[in-house]
């Protein structure tokens, strides 16, 4: 906050706790929340795969390969499981090793289009189309784990971001309602504007948001009527979140609460 002084020459210092209860007990929850999530999801994919090793007649070393992954023998670590996908991205995988091992042309050229393949197997896929033949199953073991390893460093870069802007914005939001419940700061003189964050597949719903203000205990309006509290706010559905990197800009009119 800048420095600010009274009418008689007071100086005004406004202080935020060190330490906020509140803030700690929703990271708490939200936290819990979130790990339960990702635990719920695991266990549908892991179904997934089982159901669909059983279904193609898989033995049983082979279903839990599928969903463990292999020990590397460069890295010495376990790669390309399911275990941390999500249950469409372990449904990618299975749909993958479908298309690698169908010998269909179409099927193996519409493996190529998976955005988090490895391209360094693209030249194999290729031999494999113009041959008119699937592509052997050690290579297709090889192919999808690097694939299924793809898919989970994006599960973590999304829920890296979307958790750390979810933070950020629940945070400024608690630290204001803290000095507002203590009485050192009226809810009427704070508003709270959009700031959107220019990226390369932004959100035209939060590109048309950008500039607005409001009150703030009222919430910011999408264009399609979504109620947003602030960005990244619990609740909010999905559509307006995942990788969102827009911030709520608090600004306090300190004139009118001098003279009130």
């Amino acid at each position: 906050m800048p420095a600010l002084r009274d009418p008689f020459g007071h100086r005004i210092v406004i202080r935020w706790d060190a330490r906020n209860l509140t803030a700690e007990r929703w990271l708490q929850e939200h936290s819990a929340q979130l790990v339960t999530g990702i635990v719920q999801d695991q266990t549908i994919a892991i179904r997934t795969a089982l159901e669909t090793g059983l279904g193609r007649g898989d033995n049983p070393t082979k279903t839990a390969v599928a969903v463990m992954g292999r020990v590397s023998a460069v890295t010495g670590r376990r790669e390309g499981g399911l275990i941390g996908l999500t249950t469409v991205q372990g449904e990618y995988v299975a749909r993958a090793r479908q298309e690698l091992l169908s010998g269909e042309p179409d099927q193996l050229r519409n493996y190529l289009s998976r955005g988090r393949r490895d391209k360094r197997f693209d030249k194999t896929v290729q031999a494999a189309i113009e041959a008119g033949k699937p592509v052997t199953s050690a290579l297709v073991e090889r192919i999808t784990g690097r694939y299924a390893d793809g898919l989970l460093k994006l599960r973590a870069d999304t829920i890296g971001l979307h958790e750390t802007f979810a933070a950020l914005g629940a945070s400024k939001d608690i630290a204001f309602r803290q000095q507002i419940e203590k009485g050192s700061l009226r809810a009427d003189v704070v508003t709270k504007g959009w700031k959107h964050t220019p990226q390369e597949h932004g959100r035209m719903q939060h590109v048309a948001m950008q500039g607005q203000v409001v009150p703030f205990d009222q919430p910011f309006t999408a264009p399609d009527g979504t109620a947003i509290p602030y960005p990244h706010a619990p609740g909010v559905p999905t559509r307006h979140t995942l990788g969102c990197k827009c911030l709520a800009e608090y600004k306090i009119d300190f004139v009118a609460q001098l003279v009130r």
